[in-house]
C-alpha cells in the first residue's frame, strides 16, 4: 500500500479521526491474527465474530489504527470511526484506486476466473509492475482488501469479481471502475440464488457494460451468451477460444502430462505456445488472458513467454504424484461445467494406466443440483472413465453415480468419507494410473491426496 496519513485514510473513508497517531500504516488487514507493526486494522463483523472485540489484541501487535464503527473507538489506538465498517473499507478502496490509477482489468464468469486471472496477470507483467487477486479474494470484502494492497509503483491491477447473488457485480464495479473486462464464461454456478442462466448472464454482463468506451472487453467466443453480451458493451469487444469466430483463437492443441502445447491466432498472425498446465478449457482461459494483452499492446512473442512460465494459484489442474499414483489436482471448486471439462482433460491425456475420477458434491446449484450431478454422471460415462468414485453425505451423488451407471459405466463406487475412498485407491489401483480429484470447496478433495500420500 502507497504510504498516506491517517488524516487521508480518513477522508477517503468517510469518517472521523479519533486518537492520536504518528505512523504511517502500509498495510490493510481485515483478520487479527495477521496484523503486524504498522498495520491499519479493519473491524469487520460477522455472524460469528466482532473485530472490535480484538482491538486490544491489535493495538499491543503494533497496529498503526483501526476502522471501527462509530462509537467504538478505543483510547490509545488510532481509530477512524464510521457508520459502517464494510462501508467504511470500500470507500477507502474506491477512493485509493482513484488515487493511483492503475490499469485496472475485471475479470468473471462462472468458471475460469482464477487461472484467467493468473494467465493475464503473467501476461501484463511482462509489460509493467502488475498486482492480481490473491487465491479467490473477488467479494464485497476481498476486492477491496486487494485494491488497496497495490503498491504505488503497481501499474495495473488485475481483479476477479466473484458473486452469487444478483447486485454484486455492479458494488463491485462501483468499487473498482474497471477500464477493461474479461467474460470467461456463462455457467450454471450459483444458479441456487439467480435462478437461471439468463439471469447469471445478465449480472455477469455488468462487468462488461462499465467498462468505458475507451476500453476492452474480451469475450469466449466458445460461450452462448456473448453474443448478447457484446450488444450492451461500450468499449471494443474482442473474442478469443477454439470456435472459428475468435480473433484470438486456439489452434492445433495437444495436451500431455507436462502440460499443453498449442498455437494462439491472433487475427492471422500465429505464435506458437505452452502451458504448464493440461486441458482444453484451460487453453481456452489462456486464449482470453492473451487476448486482452494483446488488446494492451503486447507482443505474441511475449504472451507465450509469459504463459509458458505461468504459477498456478493451487488446486487447479495440477499433476501431483504420490506411491506410484498421478493425482490430477482441480480440487478447489467444482460446478457441472468445470467437473465436465476436468473429466475430459483427464481422458485426453496419453498414458497406460487406468483413469479414475474421485468427485464430491458441487454446491450452490438449488433446483438444478440433481440435473447438474447427472450430467457430470453421464459425461464420466461417456468419457470412457475406468472408474468413478462419489465421496461425501449428498444424496446428488448417488443420483451422480446412477446416471453414469445408466450411461453404460461398469465401475462406480460411493463412499461417505475421503478415508474409505483412499482405502479402495489402495487396494484397486497400479503404478501409473491418473486419478482426478474434484469437488466443490466444502467438499475438501484436496484432503484425498494427503491422506493417500501419508498411508
Amino acid at each position: 500500500m502507497k504510504p498516506l496519513d491517517l488524516q487521508t485514510l480518513c477522508r477517503l473513508a468517510a469518517g472521523d479521526l479519533r486518537g492520536v497517531g504518528s505512523v504511517v500504516p502500509r498495510r490493510v488487514v481485515s483478520d487479527s491474527r495477521q496484523v503486524g507493526q504498522g498495520d491499519l486494522f479493519v473491524a469487520l463483523r460477522g455472524e460469528r465474530f466482532d473485530g472490535h472485540e480484538y482491538l486490544p489484541q491489535v493495538a499491543s501487535a503494533g497496529a498503526a489504527a483501526a476502522l471501527v464503527q462509530r462509537g467504538r473507538a478505543m483510547p490509545g489506538l488510532a481509530c477512524i470511526e464510521v457508520d459502517d465498517v464494510l462501508g467504511g473499507l470500500q470507500r477507502l478502496a474506491a477512493g485509493y484506486r482513484q488515487l493511483l490509477k492503475p490499469l485496472l482489468i475485471g475479470i468473471t464468469g462462472s468458471n475460469g476466473k482464477t487461472s484467467t486471472k493468473d494467465f493475464l496477470a503473467a501476461i501484463m507483467a511482462q509489460q509493467m509492475p502488475t498486482r492480481a487477486t490473491l487465491g479467490n479474494l473477488n467479494n464485497h470484502i476481498g476486492l477491496p482488501l486487494t485494491l488497496l494492497s497495490l503498491e504505488e509503483q503497481e501499474r495495473c491491477a488485475v481483479v476477479e469479481m466473484g458473486m452469487n447473488h444478483a447486485g454484486e457485480i455492479r458494488a463491485l464495479c462501483d468499487i473498482a471502475r474497471p477500464d477493461a473486462a474479461i467474460i470467461t464464461h456463462i455457467g450454471v454456478a450459483h444458479i441456487e440464488h439467480l435462478g437461471s442462466r439468463d439471469a447469471i448472464a445478465w449480472e455477469k454482463a455488468t462487468l462488461a457494460a462499465q467498462v468505458p468506451e475507451s476500453g476492452v472487453v474480451v469475450l469466449n467466443a466458445d460461450d452462448d451468451y456473448s453474443g448478447k453480451i457484446a450488444r450492451h458493451c461500450q468499449g471494443r469487444v474482442l473474442l478469443a477460444g477454439l470456435a472459428a469466430t475468435a480473433g484470438v483463437r486456439v489452434l492445433d492443441a495437444e495436451c500431455s502430462e507436462k502440460g499443453s502445447r498449442f498455437v494462439l491466432d491472433f487475427e492471422g498472425r500465429r505464435q506458437v505456445c505452452e502451458l504448464p498446465l493440461p486441458g482444453a478449457h484451460m487453453m481456452g482461459n489462456a486464449a482470453l488472458a492473451a487476448a486482452m494483452g494483446w488488446a494492451q499492446g503486447l507482443h505474441p512473442e511475449q504472451i507465450a513467454q509469459a504463459l509458458a512460465g505461468v504459477s498456478i494459484t493451487p488446486g487447479r489442474m495440477q499433476w501431483r504424484s504420490a506411491r506410484g499414483l498421478r493425482f490430477l489436482d482441480d480440487s478447489y471448486n467444482a460446478n457441472p461445467d468445470s467437473a465436465c471439462a476436468a473429466l475430459a482433460a483427464l481422458m485426453a491425456l496419453k498414458g497406460a494406466g487406468r483413469r479414475i475420477a474421485v468427485l464430491g458434491r458441487m454446491g450452490e446449484l438449488g433446483a438444478f443440483e440433481q440435473a447438474g450431478h447427472e450430467q457430470v454422471g453421464r459425461m464420466a460415462a461417456q468419457c470412457g472413465v475406468d472408474a468413478l468414485l462419489s465421496v461425501g453425505d449428498s444424496p446428488a451423488l448417488q443420483q451422480l453415480g446412477e446416471a453414469a451407471k445408466a450411461a453404460g459405466l461398469a465401475c462406480w463406487q460411493h463412499f461417505g468419507t475421503h478415508d474409505e475412498a483412499v482405502q479402495w485407491l489402495r487396494a484397486n489401483t497400479a503404478a501409473g494410473d491418473a486419478v482426478l480429484l474434484k469437488g466443490s470447496r466444502a467438499a475438501a478433495m484436496e484432503t484425498i491426496f494427503s491422506r493417500y500420500q501419508a498411508s
